[in-house]
């Protein structure tokens, strides 16, 4: 059964698409196992599987590819979209700056930088490609790095101070840096070793760690008892004899000396 995907790339980007002597669409088939049929007047293109085609993802795969040499990226760039791990991130810039002409040109500019050092900066730091183009930012590279590039885009668009921009793209590298060494050294985690870990329930523990949990657990219970036993009253007189020392006459001092008594008696008959 043949299956097909379709989509619409700008006329100004399918002779990118085509490449020189259709090097890049033949590129693009060899690497897919698919057929692409590509309109030059409309831009509308068609990828269908063929005979040859062993992954039921190929077609999806092929207009990932196509879609982002649609989005500005050089064709070498976008064949890296073959790796499972790799993925395109679009981001339309009139969701942030509406429809104004002058806002957008405004704010492509800042997510550029001077001299392109803002959008290189990203790249260097997070290992991503970004293509800006239109009225879109589009991004390439690993899920992780690809959300914290966008992260660093929306603070752009929300205003942020390129110097704040930067301190978090920083940020964000140094933990890349540190996964990449824990991974070098450990191995990549098993997601199923990660979830057991979180789990803290009975299976996990032996006869003798149960006991000693509700050992632990009774003894506590104790304790709370032992405190909740002592009455209202005795606190109460512990509090009005402070109140008498300090504020009663002399000629109190006998009735002072009559509750302290009783105050210790009824502590004692309690302990």
């Amino acid at each position: 059964m043949v299956n097909t995907e379709y989509l619409k790339i700008p006329k100004d980007r399918v002779g990118v698409a085509i490449g020189k002597n259709g090097k890049i669409k033949h590129q693009l088939e060899i690497i897919t196992k698919t057929e692409l049929k590509i309109d030059s007047d409309t831009g509308d293109i068609a990828i269908s599987s063929t005979d040859e085609t062993d992954d039921p993802l190929a077609t999806w795969k092929a207009r990932y590819m196509i879609k982002a040499i649609g989005r500005g990226f050089n064709p070498d760039i976008a064949l890296t979209l073959e790796d499972d791990e790799m993925i395109l991130e679009i981001i339309n810039l009139q969701d942030y700056v509406g429809k104004s002409k002058k806002a957008l040109v405004r704010q492509k500019g800042r997510i550029i930088g001077k001299n392109g050092r803002t959008r290189q900066i990203m790249h260097d730091m997070l290992d991503v490609e970004i293509s800006i183009y239109g009225k879109t930012v589009s991004l390439i590279g690993k899920i992780e790095n690809i959300q914290m590039a966008r992260e660093a885009i929306e603070m752009i668009l929300d205003g942020s101070r390129q110097k704040t921009v930067y301190a978090y793209l920083e940020k964000m590298h140094d933990k890349l840096k540190r996964q990449e060494f824990d991974e070098l050294v450990n191995g990549k985690p098993d997601r199923k070793d990660i979830l057991r870990e979180d789990l803290d329930t009975d299976e996990n523990f032996t006869d003798a760690e149960k006991d000693y949990n509700k050992d632990a657990i009774s003894e506590e219970d104790e304790d709370e008892d032992e405190f909740e036993e002592v009455p209202e009253t005795l606190w109460l007189i512990f509090f009005s004899l402070i109140f008498l020392v300090k504020y009663s006459p002399p000629t109190n001092l006998i009735f002072f000396y009559l509750n302290y008594s009783y105050f210790l008696i009824v502590n004692f008959y309690l302990e």
